[in-house]
């Protein structure tokens, strides 16, 4: 779905971005940063509803149009991935400026969901698949990531670096402590994914205190090889780029995998403390502040 996440995750925008207050309440849809550019490529926030619009036509084309996902009727007739977490996330947008600024430009996105929004809900996404109530518990800000797809054509090492240098700004940004979401497997017959799947349980696991569970009615085990049996590397190689640039953060996954029938997919849950991040981030703007200005 998507290419490997550059090693410098946190790369930062060109200029530095106004401070923000993470509890001085929502910041308004697409204030919080300005837009990062590469080229005729930038990321930004999603600022209107035409914004929504081109991010939930990228979603169908890639979900339904290209990876098999079942649509309903109404997702069929709009051609639009939509759900009622839409309205409480901040989606990350990357628009090729060569193809002008409608649905057409938009080829990669993110959607992002913080605490509060999710209880504007009840509940985050990822609580349809997982026992999340440790994360939920966890003390600190914390982020659910979902829904992250690259158009066709654009599946290379710029355009994903170019979100997740959004994910760092807004990690930095809002200061948040610990990201989560389900990431995806292709397929749904577990056991063409047994190297995969048991690779991750044995070498990856969550320590408990944060550990997500899939939910007693939807766990499928992970260890579906003797360990001795898995060749980590050959394993790793086969993971989703998306998955790989997870764990190349630190990033762990939760216990149990998930079959997502309608996205044609086998779900993880992934973790990933936001130290590396913010670090990296924080270390970005250190140098500007060196520089010399002109």
């Amino acid at each position: 779905m998507s290419q490997d996440p550059d090693d410098r995750l946190a790369a930062g925008p060109d200029s530095e971005p106004e401070s923000t207050d993470p509890e001085s309440g929502p910041v308004e849809p697409g204030q919080l940063f300005g837009e990062l550019r590469s080229g005729d490529l930038g990321v930004r926030l999603a600022r209107d509803d035409d914004d929504i619009d081109a991010v939930q036509a990228l979603r169908y084309r890639v979900f339904y149009e290209e990876m098999g996902a079942r649509p309903d009727e109404v997702t069929l007739v709009t051609k639009r991935d939509r759900d009622d977490f839409d309205s409480v996330a901040d989606h990350l947008l990357v628009v090729d400026h060569s193809l002008g600024e409608g649905p057409a430009a938009a080829v990669g996105t993110y959607r992002l969901i913080q605490r509060e929004g999710a209880r504007k809900l009840g509940h985050f996404y990822s609580a349809d698949e997982y026992d999340i109530a440790k994360i939920e518990a966890y003390e600190g800000r914390i982020m659910e990531l979902g829904r992250s797809c690259v158009a066709a054509g654009y599946r290379n090492r710029s355009v994903m670096q170019l979100l997740w240098r959004g994910i760092a700004a807004y990690v930095f940004h809002h200061r948040i402590d610990l990201m989560f979401g389900c990431a995806s497997l292709p397929g749904t017959d577990p056991d063409m994914l047994a190297t995969e799947l048991t690779y991750l349980y044995y070498y990856h696991l969550a320590p408990a205190k944060i550990r997500p569970r899939a939910l007693p009615h939807r766990y499928i085990e992970m260890r579906r090889l003797d360990r001795d049996e898995v060749d980590a590397r050959a394993a790793l190689s086969l993971l989703p780029p998306l998955v790989k640039g997870y764990l190349r953060l630190g990033g762990f996954v939760g216990d149990g995998a998930v079959i997502d029938a309608q996205f044609n997919t086998t779900d993880v849950a992934v973790v990933v403390q936001t130290d590396l991040v913010t670090d990296k981030y924080y270390r970005h703007y250190e140098r500007q502040a060196r520089e010399p200005q002109d």
